[in-house]
């Protein structure tokens, strides 16, 4: 099978990149004529099938970023439906939706690119979002291995990006977890993330046996019921477990701390 000169994954290309390539005007000319491709823009076409979200950028000149791609690489969703694009500082006139960045970017963008690399996008975050969000989703792409610390250290990050780099931590596989544990450090008491507890790691060991789990939007169905099996297990072996979800800790916070100040007060996280 013949392959398609801008396929889904790539979305959208600049007909001066498919150039470079060997692909003819001519032949351009004809897919976009059979439908196969869409002429987004004035030098630019688009897989009919592609993530509109690419078509929307090569339309508007310019490039997903920051929760938005974040988003897209898999990271924590933060459930914003604005998109959130960048444009270079020096850019005329945007008429893109969603909110736009102009600020410089860390590693310079690629001419023709539509996604921003892994760090513009940490970097940006650590501007836009508020701190536990922010932490949240650079937890979320160090712990899935796709930019490390160290390399973060050498970039050339505003005073905001520094400050997460002193707390973000690849060991946190959730979101939610990243939240919670700035907002509970004022406790002054042991907050372990990810201990092994009866078989399978816990989200968060406060004290010494106050167990809280954190669910995102995937603990449903057999993973719901996975997680309560493992819940009767945990309390068999004396910890006390809290099971909260995103709906609780990022809208309703004062009520889940609510729970935990009443569990360490009755001395909950405590042994005998």
């Amino acid at each position: 099978m013949k392959k398609p000169m801008v396929d889904a994954a790539r979305g959208a290309a600049r007909v001066r990149d498919l150039l470079v390539t060997g692909v003819s005007r001519h032949a351009i000319g004809v897919a976009v004529d059979r439908g196969e491709l869409i002429r987004v823009r004035k030098g630019w076409v688009a897989a009919r099938d592609a993530d509109p979200l690419l078509i929307a950028a090569a339309r508007d000149g310019v490039i997903l970023t920051c929760v938005t791609q974040a988003t897209r690489r898999g990271l924590w969703d933060v459930g914003l439906a604005d998109p959130h694009v960048a444009a270079p500082p020096h850019a005329g006139h945007i008429a893109a939706s969603g909110h736009v960045h102009w600020e410089k970017p860390a590693v310079p963008r690629v001419p023709g690119t539509l996604e921003d690399p892994i760090e513009n996008v940490l970097a940006i975050v650590a501007r836009c979002q508020p701190r536990d969000t922010a932490l949240s989703i650079w937890n979320s792409a160090l712990h899935r291995g796709l930019v490390d610390l160290d390399m973060l250290r050498r970039l050339p990050l505003t005073e905001s990006g520094r400050a997460l780099i002193d707390e973000a931590t690849p060991f946190s596989d959730s979101g939610l977890e990243s939240v919670v544990v700035p907002r509970l450090r004022w406790l002054d008491l042991p907050l372990r993330r990810q201990t092994w507890i009866a078989g399978h790691r816990v989200d968060l060991l406060i004290g010494e046996c106050l167990v809280l789990q954190i669910d995102g939007g995937h603990h449903v169905g057999m993973q719901r019921t996975r997680d309560i099996e493992h819940d009767a297990r945990v309390m068999l072996l004396g910890y006390h477990v809290i099971r909260v979800g995103y709906d609780q800790v990022m809208n309703r916070w004062a009520e889940v701390q609510d729970v935990i100040l009443r569990a360490v007060a009755q001395g909950l996280h405590r042994r005998g």
